[in-house]
């Protein structure tokens, strides 16, 4: 298998707000920057989608670092949450609606595909990736205002 590290960012102005999102994909030398946005959405929409579309852009089963600064994201992956809100029809263990299932059901089938490590970064701090990916993802943001 291929050994890939995608860094990923979401951004929302508001909450929910015009968002957009980012995703930095490297195998060798090679890069490669997506980004895309919505005019309104959620800041945790715009991190699963940067997560998802940079899993979609991968040809084949990859062995992924993947790095995030969204808690929501590695936690509910590393964790198994995610898993267990799809067991339960998208019922949280507090009894709650989870949100966004439909997003985590793209999100469960691609990282069945991939080898997924998910690391999680403190946003806007040491990570130079990080910080490329928040500003691509605000720049994206900032059409829709």
């Amino acid at each position: 298998m291929k050994s890939v590290t995608i860094y990923t960012d979401g951004a929302c102005s508001g909450n929910p707000g015009p968002g957009g999102w980012a995703a930095i994909l490297r195998y060798g030398e090679a890069e490669k920057v997506l980004s895309g946005g919505e005019r309104n959405t959620t800041n945790n929409r715009m991190e699963l989608t940067a997560v998802i579309r940079a899993l979609e852009a991968l040809k084949e089963p990859c062995d992924v670092t993947l790095y995030s600064d969204s808690k929501y994201v590695v936690e509910a992956m590393s964790q198994g949450w995610a898993k267990d809100w799809q067991a339960r029809n998208w019922k949280r263990s507090s009894g709650g609606q989870a949100k966004n299932p439909e997003l985590w059901e793209r999100l469960l089938s691609l990282a069945r595909t991939h080898r997924v490590r998910w690391e999680w970064v403190r946003g806007h701090a040491e990570n130079e990736q990080n910080r490329r990916c928040d500003a691509l993802a605000v720049e994206e943001s900032r059409k829709f205002l």
